[in-house]
């Protein structure tokens, strides 16, 4: 059977939620150590709560098909910032078991970048 939009449904839920997670979290634990990496970059340690935009308005965006797009871009924007920030160091280490140490970040990187590329697809509040 061939559905490309029931396909987009799925990367759209999947990377959606997943991301989500993230954001849930640092409602739990906070963004200060967002700031701290951010002052260690000589930028402003307010903009950590940006994070929410990226991690949760965003995803919920992407989950329900509203904007989709802009959802997806802002995901991309916030995983570039955090390898940026975070994860420069390992950008090209592979983990002992032979994996690209930046799975994680860049499976929600490339997903977003496709989500942008594919839209939401029919099963969208509003594309």
């Amino acid at each position: 059977m061939n559905n490309p939009d029931i396909g987009k449904l799925v990367l759209r839920l999947t990377l959606g939620l997943l991301m989500l997670l993230h954001g849930i979290n640092k409602l739990h634990s906070g963004v200060g150590w967002i700031a701290g990496e951010l002052a260690s970059h000589n930028l402003p340690g307010f903009l950590a709560y940006g994070v929410f935009v990226g991690e949760l308005i965003a995803p919920l965006m992407v989950l329900l098909g509203f904007h989709t797009r802009v959802g997806a871009v802002l995901i991309a924007g916030n995983m570039l910032v955090a390898i940026v920030l975070v994860h420069m160091g390992e950008l090209f280490s592979l983990t002992q078991t032979g994996g690209w140490a930046l799975e994680l970040q860049g499976f929600f990187l490339f997903t977003a970048v496709a989500i942008f590329f594919l839209g939401a697809g029919k099963y969208a509040v509003k594309n």
